[in-house]
């Protein structure tokens, strides 16, 4: 077999995977690397994220790259996630030699005009669009500094998408994101790549749990105030015991998740404990403000979780609205959950979301298809 080697660019660290994006990343560097690929991972590092030291078994080359962070990385003409990523070090790895390129994320594409290509073959995953994200960021951001950076971002980012050469392959992580970078944004190469997931069988258990659960990083904006309207508008009125778990909370946010006996909130809990309260839950929480990309968090509850209720927004233009229970407003939920507190979780429900999530979610086989688009024919 004729020796593969592949650069993959990160926008973040992979490691650990405990958010949308490292999960995704993480787990496609694993698939790849056990497909026989040698790989030369590239990620910039910044913040807390620095821990990478368990990736290397997977990777040929490992080699991190800082960020520009602050006024270094700003331009008036380039999206700050894209510019901020530049580096010519890259892009001189890059150009050593004609491997192809795989970019996570439109934040790494600013280093295409940089690269030699030569006839190799790009594909840039597209984790989002990035700038309807952005400007439902703007909408939510209690801070009005970060409302007028998020604006300008996604303006910014909505030019730059138009932009995207078309000479190279693009891979959605759901088939509404392809259509619409079809059809706003011209691109003549989308591909749909289900997401690499941390859960290849399914664990959800029947039965009944005691409690509901909303988890997720509260330190983004939009999933705080999700917390904080679950607990407004669902769980002020409804008497149901409810937990809210994830990464760096407010002081607000916990404040407000104690004023109740039956709400409570758990600040940075584990992997492990994350794992155990989806598994533990009766039912899992998880409305979203934001109708792009895919909720990784959704399919962490279809995979391990029991009733899932979730709104329309979650699950559009995923096909995964026939495992979940839906509801489009405070009310709605409410009724919804009400509904399914007392209703036990059966084995036919562990049944449809087989047929709905195999072999869509198998990372094996998304990972063959990576390396044919790369390596092999050119469909």
């Amino acid at each position: 077999m004729k020796d593969k080697q592949l650069h993959i660019v990160c926008l973040d660290n992979p490691y650990p995977p405990e958010y949308g994006g490292a999960i995704d990343m993480f787990n496609r560097i694993v698939s790849l690397h056990r497909l026989g690929i040698r790989l030369h991972v590239h990620y910039f590092q910044y913040g807390d994220r620095n821990h990478a030291e368990p990736l290397r078994p997977y990777c040929s080359t490992l080699t991190a790259y800082g960020r520009h962070t602050g006024w270094r990385g700003f331009s008036l003409a380039t999206p700050y996630i894209v510019s901020s990523r530049k580096s010519s070090e890259l892009a001189e790895r890059l150009n050593a030699n004609t491997f192809p390129v795989l970019l996570e994320g439109i934040h790494c594409t600013g280093i295409l005009p940089l690269i030699h290509q030569n006839g190799r073959r790009i594909l840039v995953r597209l984790h989002n669009d990035e700038s309807r994200y952005y400007s439902r960021l703007s909408r939510v951001a209690s801070s009005p500094l970060k409302k007028v950076y998020y604006w300008l971002e996604s303006r910014l980012l909505n030019g730059y998408q138009h932009r995207l050469p078309q000479d190279i392959m693009y891979a959605s992580m759901t088939p509404g994101d392809a259509r619409r970078f079809e059809e706003v944004y011209r691109l003549g190469d989308v591909r749909y790549l289900p997401g690499s997931l941390s859960w290849q069988e399914l664990t959800c258990r029947p039965g009944t749990g005691s409690f509901c659960l909303y988890h997720g990083n509260l330190g983004v904006a939009e999933n705080e105030m999700a917390a904080i309207w679950l607990l407004d508008k669902i769980f002020l009125k409804l008497r149901i015991p409810f937990v809210i778990a994830g990464k760096n909370p407010s002081r607000r946010l916990q404040k407000i998740a104690h004023l109740h006996q039956h709400t409570c909130l758990i600040a940075n809990p584990s992997e492990d404990e994350i794992d155990d309260l989806v598994r533990k839950a009766h039912i899992n929480i998880l409305p979203s403000f934001n109708a792009t990309g895919l909720k990784l968090k959704l399919l962490h509850a279809l995979f391990e979780g029991r009733h899932c209720v979730t709104n329309q927004a979650a699950v559009a233009g995923t096909g995964l609205d026939k495992a979940c229970h839906l509801g489009e407003d405070a009310q709605q939920l409410r009724e919804v959950i009400a509904g399914l507190y007392r209703q036990p979780f059966e084995e036919h429900e562990i049944r449809l979301r087989e047929k709905l999530l195999f072999p869509l979610y198998d990372n094996r086989k998304n990972a063959e298809l990576v390396s044919q688009w790369l390596f092999e024919r050119y469909p």
